[in-house]
C-alpha cells in the first residue's frame, strides 16, 4: 500500500514537468547550502569589518558586503541554512504531533476525541504570535533550536490534527477497519499498520504546504525583529536591509538575493505541493 502511494505520488511530479523541475531544484539548492555551508566559519564570517562596508559585488566579494563589511555571499548561505533548519525542524515535529495527535482522535472517537479536540481549542484560542514575540521581547539568549521549539509548541501541529482527525474519522467507517476490529486486531496495530498507510499522500501534501508556511513565517517574524536573534544569520535579516531607502534603491546586493532566495522555494515547495495534491485526490489517481 505504501509503495504503490509513493509511486503515485512520484507519478505525478514527474509527469508535470514544472513540478519535477522544481524539485529537482528544491533539492539542488537545499544540498548546495548545506554542503556549503560546512565549509564556511561563522564566527570569522559574522565579524565585523567597517574598512569593507557596502562594497559592491567583485571577484572577491561574489555578494559584496553589508554594513558591517561582512561578506554577502557567506551571509546568504548561513542565512539560508538557519531559515532551512528552522523549517524543517518545526515542520517534521509539527507533522508528528499532528498525526498522532489527529490519528487517536479520529479512530477512538467519543470520550478521546472530546478531550483531545477541546485540547485542540484551546491552543486554536491562544494568541501565537503576541506569545512568539512576548517570548522573544523577554528572553534574549535563546537559540534556532529554542525558537524552532516554541514554533512546533504553538504553531505548526494544530491544522495537521484537524486534518488528520477528519480523515482518520472517515477511515474508521470502512469495512476493512471493521474486519480487522472482528478478527481482534489491537487498536494500536490497526491505527498504525492499516490506517495510516491510507493516509500517506493526504499527510505528503500537507507537509509540503506547512513546509512552505514556517519558512515564510520564520522569515517574517525576523523580517519584523521578532525571529532568530539579531546576531544569527537569517534571510528575514538579509530582506530587512531593503527597509532602508539607500540600501533599497543603491545596494540591492544585500536583499535581493536573499528575498529571491525565498521566492524561489516558496515556488518549488508551491508546484511540488500541487502535484502531490493531485496523487491525493483519489479521482485523479493512475491505478
Amino acid at each position: 500500500m505504501i509503495t504503490s502511494t509513493w509511486k503515485i505520488m512520484w507519478r505525478e511530479i514527474y509527469t508535470d514537468k514544472l513540478a519535477f523541475v522544481a524539485f529537482i531544484l528544491f533539492i539542488v539548492i537545499v544540498a548546495t547550502v548545506y554542503i556549503w555551508a560546512l565549509t564556511i566559519d561563522q564566527d570569522a564570517a559574522t565579524l565585523v569589518h567597517l574598512g569593507q562596508r557596502d562594497r559592491a559585488p567583485s571577484a572577491t566579494n561574489w555578494l559584496g558586503t553589508d554594513p558591517g563589511g561582512r561578506d554577502m555571499m557567506q551571509q546568504l548561505i548561513l542565512s539560508a541554512r538557519n531559515s532551512f533548519n528552522i523549517a524543517f525542524i518545526v515542520t517534521i515535529a509539527g507533522a508528528i504531533i499532528g498525526i498522532l495527535f489527529g490519528l487517536f482522535a479520529g479512530f477512538y472517537g467519543r470520550h478521546v476525541d472530546n478531550v483531545l479536540m477541546r485540547i485542540l481549542d484551546f491552543f486554536a484560542m491562544v494568541p501565537t504570535f503576541m506569545l512568539v514575540i512576548v517570548f522573544v521581547s523577554v528572553i534574549h539568549n535563546y537559540s534556532v533550536v529554542t525558537f524552532a521549539l516554541l514554533m512546533i509548541a504553538l504553531v505548526s501541529w494544530q491544522g495537521t490534527a484537524r486534518l488528520i482527525r477528519i480523515k482518520a474519522l472517515q477511515q474508521g467507517t470502512l469495512d476493512y477497519v471493521s474486519a480487522s476490529k472482528t478478527l481482534g486486531t489491537p487498536n494500536i496495530v490497526i491505527i498504525f499498520r492499516e490506517v495510516l498507510p491510507n493516509l500517506v499522500s493526504i499527510i505528503t501534501s500537507n507537509f509540503t504546504i506547512n513546509l512552505a508556511a514556517n519558512m515564510g513565517i520564520e522569515t517574517g517574524l525576523t523580517f519584523l525583529g521578532f525571529g532568530l536573534p539579531f546576531a544569527t544569520p537569517s534571510l528575514g535579516r538579509l530582506v530587512f536591509y531593503a527597509s532602508v531607502p539607500a540600501n533599497m534603491i543603491n545596494r540591492p546586493w544585500q536583499w535581493l538575493p536573499a528575498a529571491l532566495l525565498i521566492i524561489i522555494m516558496m515556488l518549488c515547495i508551491n508546484f511540488v505541493g500541487q502535484a502531490l495534491n493531485r496523487a491525493a485526490d483519489a479521482k485523479k489517481r493512475m491505478v
